[in-house]
C-alpha cells in the first residue's frame, strides 16, 4: 500500500511539474500572438528635432578589466554622429589591471582631438556596474543618458535614431535591438544568437507594442535622466540593475519605446564558462527582481491585469530551470519503474513521448524559428529547425547552472555579499574565424573545484539520462521518447564535459592560445 501511494505521489508530482513548465511554454505562444497582432504598430515621435533643437546627451561606458575591448568601444563612442556641443562621454572604469591605462590613454587621445570625454576611475567597486552608473550620473551634462557596455560597438547613427522619440514627454527610455559581432564564430555563439534573437525580436516587441512592461537590457539604450531620478536611481541589491530600474520606472508611469529595426552590435561569450557565468548572473538577478518587485506589482490597484500577468511570467520564467532539473530526476521513477501506476495502460509509453515532445519541441521551435524568419526571411526560419536539437540540448544542459542561480536568489535574499557581479570575459572577437586567447591571470589560478563540482553534477545527470535511454531500448518501453531523452542526455553531457575540458585547458595552460569553441568540443 505504501509503495502504491509513493508511486502515485511521484506521478502526481511529475504531472504537476510538467503542467507548470508547459504553462510557461504556452506563454511563449501568447507572445508570438501579441507580436503578430501588434507588429505593425509602434511609437511615432510627435516631432523630429532639427539640429538646433537636439538635446544634450551623455554617453556612459561602464567597464571593468576590459583590456581587449576598452579602446574599441571608446573609439566608436567618439565618432557617433551628433553635434559635438551637445554630446559628452563618460568612461566609467573600475578596472584593477592594465586595462585602466589603456582606457585612460584612449580618453586622452580623444580629448586632444577636442572631444568632450572624461575618465572616471573608482578604486572601490561598491555596487559594481549600478554603483558606477549612480556615482557618475551627477557629473553627466546631458538631459539624456546613453549606456553601452564595453563589448558593444555604438553605431554611428544610434543617437539620431532614438532621440526624436523623447519629444514625447511620457517616454522615459528607448532601447534598440542587440546584434552579434561573432554570431557565426561557433556552434555555441550561433545558439546564443538564436536565443537572444527570440528575446529581442519577439518578446520585446510583443511586450512593448501591446502595452505591457518591457525592460532596458543594460546597454544599447538611452534614458531620460529625469526618469532615472524619479524611479529612485540605480540600485545594486539585485544583479540585474537594468531590469530593476526598468520596472520601477514604468510603475511610476513612464513609457518605454523599443526599436527592433535599429541595432547595436556586441560580442557573444565565445566559450562555455563565460556563457554559463553570464546566464547565472542574468537568471539570479531576474529572480531577485521578482522577489523585490513582483509583490508590489500584483498588489497594485493602478496596473491592469494584462500588465500584472505579463510581469508575473516575465519575472518568474527562470523558475522553469529548477523544474526542469526536477523533471529530469523523477522521469525514471514516474514512467520506467516496472510496477508503476501506468504499467497496464496501453497509452503509457506514448504519454511519456508526447509530454516530452510538447515540452522540448513545440514551444521553443515556434518561438525561435519565427524570430529567425522575421530577421532573415522565410528560408532562415526553416534552416533554424536544424538547430533545434542543439538549442534544446543547450537549454537543458544549462538547467543545473541556472537552478543554482534561482536557489541563490531565494536563500540569500538580503545578503549583499552574495551579489558579487561576475563580469563576462570579453575578447574583442568579430567574424566567423575568431579565436580565444586566455588572459595570463587565468592561467595562474588554481583549479576551480567549486565550478568543477557543478560540471561533474551535469555529467552525472547526462549519465542518468543515458541509463534511462538504455532501459528504454532494452525493455522496449517508450521507444518513441528515446530521441527526446537523447537531447536531455546530450545537453547535460555537452555543458558538463565542455566545462570540465575548458577548466583543464585553463589550469594546465598547455597552449598559449586555444582554438575556437567548435574545435574545443570536437
Amino acid at each position: 500500500m505504501a509503495a502504491e501511494v509513493f508511486r502515485w505521489v511521484i506521478l502526481s508530482l511529475y504531472v504537476l511539474t510538467l503542467i507548470v513548465v508547459a504553462t510557461y511554454g504556452v506563454h511563449r505562444y501568447h507572445l508570438v500572438y501579441l507580436y503578430l497582432k501588434h507588429r505593425k504598430s509602434g511609437h511615432v515621435p510627435p516631432k523630429n528635432y532639427t539640429d538646433d533643437e537636439l538635446p544634450r546627451i551623455t554617453i556612459q561606458l561602464p567597464m571593468y578589466n576590459e583590456q581587449m575591448v576598452a579602446e574599441r568601444v571608446i573609439d566608436a563612442a567618439c565618432i557617433v554622429d551628433y553635434p559635438r556641443d551637445r554630446l559628452d562621454i563618460q568612461v566609467l572604469d573600475d578596472s584593477t589591471d592594465e586595462s585602466a591605462e589603456i582606457a585612460r590613454k584612449s580618453v586622452e587621445k580623444w580629448q586632444a582631438r577636442g572631444i568632450d570625454i572624461s575618465y572616471i576611475h573608482r578604486n572601490d567597486r561598491t555596487g559594481y556596474k549600478a554603483g558606477a552608473l549612480a556615482a557618475a550620473t551627477p557629473q553627466a551634462k546631458g538631459e539624456y543618458i546613453a549606456i553601452f557596455d564595453a563589448d558593444f560597438v555604438p553605431p554611428v547613427d544610434m543617437l539620431r535614431n532614438v532621440v526624436n522619440h523623447f519629444s514625447d514627454p511620457k517616454i522615459g527610455m528607448v532601447q534598440v535591438r542587440w546584434e552579434h559581432l561573432n554570431r557565426d564564430a561557433s556552434l555555441l555563439t550561433k545558439g546564443q544568437a538564436i536565443f537572444l534573437d527570440g528575446h529581442f525580436v519577439i518578446e520585446h516587441t510583443a511586450r512593448n507594442r501591446s502595452g505591457r512592461f518591457m525592460h532596458f537590457n543594460g546597454t544599447a539604450g538611452v534614458w531620460r535622466r529625469e526618469t532615472i531620478a524619479s524611479a529612485g536611481g540605480w540600485e545594486h541589491d539585485t544583479l540585474t540593475e537594468d531590469l530593476d530600474l526598468s520596472y520601477r520606472a514604468q510603475m511610476k508611469g513612464w513609457n518605454f519605446v523599443y526599436l527592433p529595426h535599429f541595432y547595436a552590435p556586441a560580442e557573444l561569450p565565445p566559450e562555455i564558462l563565460a556563457f554559463k557565468a553570464q546566464a547565472h548572473r542574468w537568471t539570479k538577478g531576474s529572480f531577485q527582481t521578482a522577489l523585490k518587485l513582483l509583490p508590489g506589482i500584483l498588489r497594485s490597484k493602478k496596473l491592469p491585469f494584462r500588465i500584472k500577468s505579463e510581469a508575473f511570467f516575465h519575472l518568474t520564467n527562470t523558475i522553469v530551470y529548477p523544474l526542469m532539473v526536477l523533471l529530469t530526476m523523477i522521469m525514471y521513477p514516474a514512467f520506467i519503474c516496472s510496477q508503476g501506476p501506468l504499467k497496464d495502460h496501453p497509452m503509457s509509453g506514448w504519454l511519456f513521448a508526447v509530454t516530452l515532445f510538447i515540452l522540448a519541441t513545440c514551444s521553443a521551435g515556434t518561438f525561435f524559428c519565427f524570430a529567425q524568419r522575421v530577421l532573415f526571411g522565410a528560408s532562415a526560419g526553416w534552416r533554424t529547425i536544424m538547430y533545434l536539437p542543439y538549442l534544446m540540448a543547450l537549454g537543458v544542459g544549462l538547467s543545473i547552472n541556472n537552478s543554482k542561480a534561482v536557489l541563490e536568489a531565494i536563500f540569500t535574499k538580503g545578503n549583499s555579499k552574495s551579489n558579487e557581479f561576475v563580469r563576462t570575459p570579453k575578447y574583442g572577437l568579430t567574424g566567423s574565424h575568431a579565436t580565444v586567447q586566455f588572459a595570463s591571470e587565468m592561467k595562474r589560478k588554481k583549479f576551480p573545484w567549486s565550478k568543477a563540482l557543478l560540471a561533474i553534477l551535469e555529467v552525472s545527470f547526462g549519465a542518468y539520462m543515458a541509463t534511462f535511454i538504455a532501459i528504454s531500448l532494452i525493455y522496449h518501453f517508450a521507444l518513441s521518447a528515446v530521441p527526446f531523452l537523447t537531447i536531455f542526455a546530450g545537453g547535460y553531457f555537452y555543458v558538463g564535459l565542455s566545462s570540465l575540458w575548458l577548466m583543464w585547458q585553463t589550469h594546465s595552460a598547455r597552449r598559449e592560445a586555444i582554438v575556437p569553441e567548435v574545435e574545443l568540443l570536437s
